[in-house]
């Protein structure tokens, strides 16, 4: 593989208005990037440490995932002050050198923003306990009276995305149990009430705080969450659609049509200030048709195209779901937004392997079903990369998915941390096991990752082999694979929209397609090799595995042009 092509990344983040249309976003987990202090959990200084690993890799942007006050009980979403850092992390003097540092490499930077419920140490939350029934304090939230003779039932029978009923009763001041607050996540994570305009200005003061320091956007959690529907009405899950599944047309608590004012509210924020600032959604939607809806002219610039994230590694199948999705987004005016992992689901050098059903949200162990294959599902995961980073719109990367990271499945029961694990009494493993912090030097102490050894989760002694350092070294390593497909990818500007793309019939088992005048993206998800159907001398440009010939291996794909 040739060496990576070199991009000036400062002069690519001025190019123009827009730049989250084609840009290569990199999520980072703070807890588990970098730690600097040695308490084993990541915190902002190490982020700013390992920024020009990051300006070598070839990303536009990093989207930072929580770190503001939190109790921690759901990893930093569960917010208790959204205008300042969690020591865990360090303070705003290290966001704001953090966010200097990357501007000044041309990285631009997202914060994660949780609308949809705070902590309940949230000063708000503490408030509305302390209040009477009917006060203003408790209409911030979504308090409601129980059903039975003396309010002893839930308000509905909603369920928990982690599991267990989604209300909680209080007791009040009195000593008497009183009402019922939603949470539709842990029941330490309180919903807002979206209906009361008073939590409508306190989110632009949020907005606000962080665009006067120089964020470049914020990804919005559970987007499609914050509006519930009138009164209310009990619903059934479908207990095979995941945690964060069902239809939402007929969910009602999910993608409300309310929910959209709230959207056209921020952009118009985002307006005030200088620049491209920028809002992705976080919004788990039945169809590509219904999450392109979120990101028409006045409301998000971005939506996670989960979709796609879910589809099988099926070439007829991913074929369509692309299609599908440049069509939709095309239709009001977006970019489609690609992305194979992030924190919340199985890292996807081990989902593309699995052989068994495993509903969002559940998670792999060492006891579930259709245990992946490591060998086939790393070779699947880098050929879904280069495929993926050959289309047009923006690409999220999930930090170690260069390192072609596995989800770490062996974690020990008294190890585990996400909620799901604990409110399902271990039924789900729940989201630690892509949560592991990453590999960074070989023979250094918990592989680079703190200088102490310590690490919040523990890693598998196999990631050795996975460390950065190891893989710089490596021509063939995922790391230099993907630090070439994204140097390729802004030369060739492949995430840009103008950049025409040819569908090629190369065969049922085969995803092909030309991008502009010159460069051949061809996958093969068959089971047999396959003989590129072109005339001329083939100079191959990446591959995501070894290429003799004309002929692509199974589980490969190969971008090239024709000499």
């Amino acid at each position: 593989m040739a060496s990576p092509l070199v991009v000036d990344h400062a002069a690519r983040s001025e190019q123009g208005s827009e730049w989250w249309r084609s840009a290569v976003i990199y999520q980072i987990y703070p807890r588990s990037f970098s730690d600097s202090s040695g308490d084993g959990i990541g915190d902002l200084p190490g982020v700013t440490e390992r920024l020009d690993d990051l300006r070598r890799l070839g990303v536009d942007a990093i989207w930072l995932s929580p770190f503001m006050r939190s109790p921690q009980k759901d990893a930093g979403y569960d917010v208790a002050d959204y205008c300042d850092v969690d020591p865990l992390f360090g303070t705003l003097a290290d966001f704001d050198d953090m966010l200097a540092a990357a501007h000044a490499r041309g990285i631009r930077v997202i914060v994660d923003l949780v609308p949809n419920h705070s902590s309940d140490q949230h000063v708000w939350f503490q408030e509305a306990l302390a209040a009477a029934p009917g006060s203003a304090e408790r209409a911030r939230y979504m308090f409601r009276e129980g059903k039975g003779a003396h309010g002893e039932l839930p308000p509905n029978n909603w369920e928990s995305v982690f599991g267990g009923p989604a209300w909680t009763r209080v007791i009040e001041a009195d000593g008497r149990p009183g009402q019922w607050y939603l949470h539709l996540f842990d029941s330490s994570q309180p919903d807002f009430d979206w209906s009361n305009p008073v939590v409508w200005e306190e989110f632009r003061r949020v907005l606000r705080f962080w665009l006067d320091r120089g964020v470049d956007g914020f990804r919005v959690d559970v987007a499609h969450g914050l509006m519930k529907e009138d009164g209310l009405p009990d619903y059934t899950p479908d207990p095979d659609a995941g945690s964060m599944g069902g239809d939402a047309a007929s969910v009602p608590y999910w993608g409300q049509p309310e929910v959209h004012a709230v959207y056209r509210d921020w952009r118009k924020v985002l307006a005030e200030y200088d620049g491209d600032r920028a809002l992705c959604a976080e919004a788990w939607l039945p169809t590509i048709e219904k999450t392109a809806l979120w990101v028409r002219h006045d409301e998000m610039h971005q939506a996670f195209n989960f979709e796609y994230l879910e589809t099988e590694w099926d070439a007829a199948k991913l074929r369509a779901v692309i299609q599908e999705s440049l069509r939709a987004y095309s239709a009001v005016g977006a970019p489609s937004t690609w992305v194979l992992s992030n924190h919340d689901v199985v890292r996807h050098a081990s989902r593309l392997a699995l052989t068994a059903e495993n509903p969002q949200g559940h998670g792999i162990g060492p006891h579930s079903p259709g245990q992946p294959i490591p060998e086939v599902g790393l070779r699947r995961a880098r050929a879904a990369t280069a495929l993926m980073l050959a289309l047009p719109g923006s690409a999220y990367l999930y930090q170690g998915e260069e390192l072609g990271l596995p989800e770490a499945i062996d974690i020990p029961d008294e190890a585990r941390q996400d909620p799901t694990w604990f409110r399902t009494d271990g039924e789900r493993y729940g989201r630690d096991g892509c949560r592991v912090p990453l590999p960074w030097v070989a023979d250094a102490p918990a592989f680079g990752f703190s200088p102490s050894g310590a690490s919040w989760l523990p890693q598998p002694a196999e990631w050795a082999s996975h460390a950065r350092d190891v893989q710089e070294a490596d021509d063939a390593s995922t790391l230099r694979l993907y630090q070439h497909l994204l140097a390729v990818r802004a030369g060739e500007r492949l995430g840009e929209e103008s950049v025409a793309l040819e569908w090629l019939d190369w065969g049922v088992d085969v995803v092909a397609l030309r991008r502009g005048e010159r460069l051949f993206v061809a996958a093969n998800l068959g089971t047999e090799p396959f003989a590129l159907p072109v005339e001329g001398s083939v100079r191959i440009v990446a591959s995501s595995a070894p290429v003799d010939g004309v002929s692509v291996e199974s589980d490969t794909t190969v971008w090239f042009v024709i000499d």
